[in-house]
């Protein structure tokens, strides 16, 4: 069975994340979304709350699981035997970032690294361009699932 991990924080879930994870069922035979604990971040959206907004936007998906962990996400996917880690690249930026980061994970174990490129229609959708427009009261529920709903 081929698994991958799709780590972040999903502060909040966007249709960027979800265009990911949708992709990435089609080429694994399971995807665990996996929520990272930073206690040195602050987040607007609680975990309990992430973890809602992803458990009910794939419902219907047995092939997602969701999960929460701590610590290096390369030694999380050890500890459950995972050897793929999913990553979305939306631009030349992203790329750099996540470069370094899969060099330096397969460094460290034998965690490999499959980037997807998001869709033209989701490349522009960050959560923090999402967390701004909830925070100055915008129309963010065109960039999030119907199960991102802010009270």
């Amino acid at each position: 069975m081929k698994k991958a991990l799709f780590p972040g924080s999903f502060d909040p879930l966007t249709l960027g994340h979800v265009d990911i994870i949708n992709r990435g069922v089609a080429l694994f035979d399971e995807v665990i979304v996996a929520i990272g604990i930073n206690a040195d971040k602050s987040y607007m959206f609680s975990l309990e709350e992430r973890k809602k907004f992803i458990e009910a936007a794939f419902k219907g998906e047995p092939k997602v699981k969701v999960v929460t962990y701590e610590g290096l996400t390369v030694q999380f996917c050890k500890e459950i035997k995972v050897p793929f880690i999913l990553r979305g690249l939306r631009n030349p930026a992203d790329f750099e970032f996540e470069k370094a980061i899969a060099h330096t994970n397969r460094q460290l174990s034998k965690v490999e690294t499959v980037f997807l490129l998001t869709s033209a229609r989701t490349s522009f959708i960050s959560s923090s361009i999402v967390r701004d427009v909830i925070r100055n009261h915008g129309d963010y529920t065109v960039l999030v699932p119907d199960s991102v709903r802010v009270k």
